[in-house]
């Protein structure tokens, strides 16, 4: 069995759909959590947990300004991730443009 590498937390950091959305909000810049939960019906905890698996794979940053932690997108790890899906882009395209020119031929000796 392999060892979980860092692109897979990245992988089951984005994997939910309440992280993906507090990374979209981050994108906007440097938040506090409470800002960042404004938007969703859940806990202040609930959405701390789900900051806290973002910044152990990476992805968020903390920092402590007095009494508030202020987060922020670190979006290197989806950069290695994206470069990796692209791998595999390139192979699906070709597949689907021999696909189309093969559909392309066939409908042009049926005419």
């Amino acid at each position: 069995m392999s060892r979980p590498t860092a692109s897979d937390n990245v992988f089951q950091a984005i994997a939910d759909p309440t992280r993906r959305a507090l990374l979209d909000r981050l994108c906007h810049g440097e938040q506090p959590v409470k800002q960042l939960a404004e938007p969703f019906a859940m806990s202040l905890p609930a959405i701390s947990q789900h900051l806290q698996i973002l910044c152990e794979a990476g992805l968020v940053q903390m920092r402590k300004a007095g009494r508030q932690r202020l987060y922020r997108l670190n979006p290197e790890p989806l950069k290695s991730v994206s470069d990796w899906i692209a791998h595999y882009e390139d192979f699906w395209q070709e597949k689907l443009d021999a696909l189309g020119n093969l559909l392309e031929e066939d409908s042009c000796s049926e005419t």
